[in-house]
């Protein structure tokens, strides 16, 4: 089971009902949910939702910290991976909520089978300025750098886009990818 992790974004409940039309297990909790109770639902996965602020996001950083699971952040859960693992978070210079064409560059699992170029709903207010070390760059747009990021070891992946929404054609895949790479990494644990 994928735990969802509600961020007060406004679209939050859309990631959890797009799971559920692809049948891919999971649950929509609050980010006030303490760890104990994160390891007791025995999850396969986190997604961090989006948010309006860093300031509201409860115990994500210390989920992204502390919690040995497959974590996709989107958004805000994006960039609250970037800060837990040391990189930089700032405004956006160009601040937008637009259909965006981002550039795959690496494949590697969230996107497999999705590249070269996504159409993709965006919603830059902030980013991800300055990776964390080690880091790899995913994707990037004509935008920002940092469309999406992987960690260098474990299945943790930031995207900056929502593959949740209708603007995101290709979105659910993003999810169905996800959700491989949090069974061939409980598989291996």
């Amino acid at each position: 089971m994928i735990l969802v992790i509600n961020n007060h974004g406004q679209y939050n409940h859309r990631i959890h009902r797009t799971l559920h039309y692809l049948k891919i297990p999971s649950e929509l909790v609050p980010n006030s949910t303490s760890l104990e109770d994160i390891e007791a639902k025995n999850p396969s996965g986190l997604i961090l939702g989006g948010g309006p602020s860093v300031e509201r996001s409860g115990n994500s950083i210390e989920y992204v910290k502390k919690l040995d699971y497959p974590i996709l952040g989107i958004c805000l859960g994006h960039q609250i991976i970037a800060q837990a693992y040391g990189g930089q978070i700032s405004s956006a210079v160009s601040e937008s909520y637009a259909q965006i064409q981002i550039n795959i560059l690496d494949e590697n699992d969230i996107f497999r089978g999705l590249g070269p170029q996504l159409d993709v709903w965006a919603s830059h207010k902030d980013e991800v300025t300055q990776l964390p070390p080690e880091f790899k760059v995913l994707a990037s747009s004509a935008i920002c750098d940092v469309e999406a990021m992987k960690h260098p070891e474990k299945p943790v992946y930031g995207i900056q886009f929502h593959p949740e929404v209708y603007h995101t054609p290709e979105g659910p895949k993003v999810f169905e990818n996800f959700y491989e790479a949090c069974k061939k990494y409980n598989k291996t644990e």
